[in-house]
């Protein structure tokens, strides 16, 4: 439904699908402004019949089969332990999201719009309070401003998927045989806990790893490196791993970035992404990239690294 919307490779900017959720309080109801990444929504329905299942918690409401595919539907408000408005009449949909090979549903108050936003103007979740009340900053990627001065929060639905332990990364390398290799890899994530995934997984093949938490960073970071190394960066640093979704500057910029400076572009760089459709793979080659992985298996880190360090060797031993 929503893959003629992804925008163009390096446009620095990302779509997100505006809704909302309202609170019930003391004398009012509060209206909770949320996003999600469009590249994650598969599509958006009108309220399903659901299956329920027994013995699964409350904001599991059920499960329907979509074309073959049999969805979970989680309630968004329960989730965030929301108290729902008993007289407000509400529209709910559900958005259908993919990610990390996973489809999912939440159940939403309304689905309002769409929204173009620069990542520039996305800062990440440090705050200490918040539209919702009551829902902690792990489970926010980014906020935002909108009309009106209007606070809208991107929601981690991975964080969900991961609660509910529906999706677990695989952290254990099942090869053979390691092969060891030497020099730094570059690691690029807005989230601490998916940098020491990569990064122990990085460090046990014998990589030293050095840190970003976006684009911006990431290009701070590469200038300290080549201040260090010069012209012998491209055989020091023998890999960048980045994310796609993160503040101030998105991995598909940054990686248009790194490709059009000729003191970096030889470099190889995997995104690595809960991203799983088949566009944001494509525009991943299009910024550039020499490999595309989704979060997180070990097993696949270690195999696209050390293919893209050995082409990148070869392409040295011949320059």
């Amino acid at each position: 439904m929503f893959d003629d919307n992804i925008l163009k490779t390096g446009s620095n900017e990302m779509e997100l699908v505006d809704f909302r959720i309202l609170k019930q309080g003391k004398d009012k109801v509060y209206e909770g402004i949320y996003g999600v990444n469009v590249a994650k929504v598969k599509e958006i329905i009108k309220m399903p019949n659901l299956t329920e299942l027994p013995g699964v918690p409350d904001y599991i409401e059920g499960i329907f089969d979509l074309r073959g595919v049999v969805i979970p539907v989680i309630n968004l408000a329960r989730w965030m332990n929301i108290d729902e408005p008993k007289d407000s009449i509400l529209k709910p949909r559900v958005i259908i999201a993919e990610f990390s090979d996973i489809f999912i549903g939440f159940i939403v108050h309304e689905a309002k719009r769409i929204r173009r936003i620069n990542w520039k103007d996305i800062e990440p979740a440090n705050f200490t309070g918040g539209g919702s009340g009551t829902l902690d900053k792990s489970k926010i990627t980014g906020v935002t401003r909108i009309e009106n001065d209007e606070v809208l929060l991107i929601l981690d639905l991975e964080s969900i998927v991961e609660e509910l332990g529906i999706y677990q990364p695989k952290i254990e390398m099942e090869v053979d045989e390691m092969k060891q290799l030497s020099g730094l890899a570059l690691v690029l994530d807005d989230s601490l806990t998916a940098r020491r995934l990569v990064g122990d997984a990085l460090t046990k093949i014998g990589l030293r790893v050095v840190e970003a938490k976006d684009g911006l960073e990431g290009l701070e970071k590469m200038n300290d490196l080549y201040a260090l190394y010069k012209d012998d960066l491209d055989q020091n640093l023998r890999v960048i791993i980045s994310d796609i979704e993160m503040p101030q500057m998105d991995g598909f910029h940054f990686v248009t970035n790194i490709k059009e400076d000729k003191r970096f572009a030889n470099i190889p760089i995997i995104f690595n992404s809960s991203l799983s459709n088949e566009f944001s793979e494509l525009h991943g080659k299009e910024a550039g990239a020499d490999g595309y992985l989704t979060k997180f298996n070990a097993t696949q880190l270690y195999k696209e690294v050390t293919r893209v360090v050995d082409d990148h060797k070869k392409y040295l031993d011949k320059r």
